[in-house]
């Protein structure tokens, strides 16, 4: 027997074919792939099982022309790759994304744009072109310029954070400023008297919220608000370490140190060690979102805790809503936050 009477030729089975053999058009099996209303149940059950028989996978992308969806969708992030990482915040964000996301059998498709510029431009092709159904942005800018754009244009998104513009638009937030006040009073009930603050980027409308319920406590206890006591920095370990020791060089005197993050408190615990601070002692140190960090750290980190894996949720629910619905109005949740005291208090 020649090697060539055993071999098996392998013939990728196309759409004719599962039409041929099921008596149907081409265009009623592509209308059973999408699921079409109008296609009776029996002939939906008979072309399913002559898919099955012959083995016959549709293509995902022509099955998105039929059905004028890409089943995908996108997540915008709101700052390098680097610091979208490092930050514990995002992964577990993304993480309650992708549990609606399966539920539903949805992609996900991450933007990797380095820029506010360059990420307007790629939201809008992801979502002009049909790579996406709907975004989820994972925070906003304060002057965005995105967000209006998404909404001229009824586009299917969802914010994560706080929205300062017009437009009526669906977000999931928590009160980040009642939870910095609590953050800050419960600094000052400890005996911490001289607060300063990791105030973060000031581009984000999260770093102006947790900022400002830090001045309206220190306001309402009719203790100054001091510019020398306030720093900015990048979103990271070394920007909170930077930050903490532009303080101290100002030779500033503080007890209390409320940050917006807990990436930056951990980078100002390393920082005020280095100088031989012993905290919880000498100076009271208090974080925001209750990552995994603020845990694992010595001492550990009073911080507050923001249902982050619950947000994700929250966002990804509320977009495939309006995928689904284009006629939905636009809804906002706020989840609720608590304080988590350990002992950096």
């Amino acid at each position: 027997m020649q090697a060539a009477d055993v071999g098996v030729q392998v013939m990728s089975v196309t759409i004719i074919d599962v039409a041929r053999k099921a008596q149907v058009s081409p265009s009623t099996v592509s209308r059973v792939i999408a699921d079409h209303p109008h296609i009776s149940q029996e002939t939906k059950d008979r072309v399913r099982a002559v898919m099955r028989e012959l083995g016959y996978y549709p293509n995902a992308i022509a099955r998105s022309l039929v059905n004028k969806t890409s089943n995908s969708l996108g997540v915008i992030r709101s700052r390098t790759n680097e610091q979208t990482f490092a930050n514990p915040f995002f992964p577990d964000v993304i993480r309650g994304i992708s549990s609606v996301a399966n539920q539903h059998h949805l992609n996900l498709v991450l933007s990797t744009s380095s820029c506010p510029q360059q990420e307007e431009k790629e939201c809008l092709d992801m979502l002009r072109q049909r790579q996406v159904d709907g975004v989820v942005l994972l925070a906003s800018h304060r002057d965005d310029q995105l967000i209006p754009c998404l909404a001229k244009e009824q586009f299917p998104f969802v914010l994560i954070g706080r929205y300062d513009g017009p437009e009526q638009i669906n977000w999931v937030n928590n009160d980040n400023v009642a939870a910095a006040r609590e953050a800050v009073e419960f600094l000052l009930s400890r005996g911490y008297q001289e607060i300063a603050c990791l105030a973060g980027d000031p581009k984000f409308i999260v770093s102006h919220d947790r900022v400002q319920g830090y001045i309206e406590v220190l306001k309402s206890h009719r203790l100054p608000v001091e510019k020398d006591l306030i720093e900015y920095s990048d979103f990271s370990l070394d920007g909170g370490f930077d930050a903490t020791t532009r303080l101290l060089k100002k030779g500033r005197r503080f007890t209390g140190l409320f940050c917006v993050d807990d990436l930056l408190a951990v980078g100002a615990i390393q920082a005020l060690q280095k100088e031989g601070f012993v905290i919880g002692r000498d100076i009271g140190v208090i974080g925001f979102n209750d990552t995994i960090l603020g845990a694992c750290i010595d001492p550990p980190l009073t911080t507050v805790h923001v249902p982050i894996y619950e947000l994700g949720q929250a966002a990804a629910e509320l977009l495939v809503n309006q995928i689904s619905r284009s006629d939905a109005p636009p809804e906002q949740r706020n989840l609720p936050a608590r304080l988590v005291v350990r002992d950096s208090c």
